[in-house]
């Protein structure tokens, strides 16, 4: 299936969801995007192309014609900007020089929660080589061009389906650099995708989120930036945004102990929209200059 839809610049809205360079869910190319996802129709594969007056969407698989349907979703062509007001100041420059910004929505909250969960609290040189290797390990081949010869696409996989999640051994867990606490939140929100799926549609989806063991501000904030499309949904508890926010803002470094309650303040005029903000900022390559060693990367296998 195909569909034309209006202009967008893709890596901002696809970009996102990638998760490492390696990601065998999601291929950017000369061309355009590739992504490997499952809908509830099933398995597709998507491939997104800037052809200048127009974004191509095609799809391949049993899921294809739902992913094509909520393509404009995903693309953030739906994205509700009302209420939005950049000001003058440091944001309103922002705004200006990327005024094409826009927050999409994957309508897949397992499939966001689930990767998010690996990267707690772990370098995300860590996490993202995690993730690669658990889906080349269990994921399924993604349909359509996946399995053709010299495609762009070939070798993209799926995401494990929630069953096949639970069925991973502990040893491939921790092989994988997780170890077992955040495995153990992986299985339990796997078992519980059905319930995790209606939260696109829940009144307050960041209190049904962290209601489950294992997912707290920073995990929810991930997941409803993503699947949700929540323009307020900023990244409260990361290592670098919060810094990041308050250089953009204030010109000033600020200590990561004081990060999130300095970045939270700072972004109080523009509630409803901090994501936003933060996007903005991050598009912008306004940040700190990164000092001291590097971090160095735990095992997580028994000695």
């Amino acid at each position: 299936m195909r569909r034309r839809l209006p202009p967008v610049a893709l890596d901002q809205p696809i970009g996102r969801l990638r998760r490492g360079a390696a990601d065998p869910t999601h291929r950017r190319t000369a061309a355009g995007w590739w992504r490997a996802t499952r809908t509830p129709q099933g398995p597709v594969l998507l491939r997104l192309v800037g052809e200048g007056t127009h974004t191509l969407v095609e799809a391949w698989g049993a899921g294809a014609e739902w992913a094509v349907e909520t393509a404009e979703e995903l693309l953030g062509l739906h994205d509700d900007r009302s209420g939005f007001r950049p000001g003058r100041g440091i944001v309103g420059e922002l705004h200006r020089r990327h005024p094409q910004l826009r927050i999409g929505r994957t309508n897949a909250v397992t499939e966001a929660l689930i990767p998010s969960i690996i990267e707690q609290k772990v370098t995300g040189k860590e996490a993202f080589g995690a993730w690669a290797r658990l889906i080349r390990r269990y994921g399924e081949p993604a349909p359509g061009p996946a399995g053709w010869a010299g495609s762009p696409a070939s070798g993209m996989r799926l995401q494990p389906s929630p069953e096949q999640w639970t069925q991973i051994p502990s040893w491939e867990w921790r092989r994988s650099m997780v170890e077992d606490k955040r495995s153990a939140a992986v299985v339990r929100v796997a078992r519980r995708a059905a319930a995790l799926e209606r939260t696109l549609d829940a009144a307050d989806p960041d209190t049904a989120l962290r209601s489950l063991p294992g997912v707290g501000a920073w995990t929810s904030a991930e997941v409803r930036a993503v699947a949700h499309g929540d323009p307020d949904a900023w990244s409260v508890g990361d290592y670098h945004v919060p810094r990041e926010i308050v250089h953009a803002l204030t010109g000033q470094v600020c200590p990561r102990e004081t990060a999130d309650a300095r970045a939270t303040e700072l972004l109080q005029p523009w509630l409803g929209h901090r994501l936003r903000v933060q996007l903005l900022v991050m598009a912008s390559g306004l940040r700190p200059e990164r000092h001291g060693p590097r971090r160095s990367l735990p095992t997580h296998l028994p000695r």
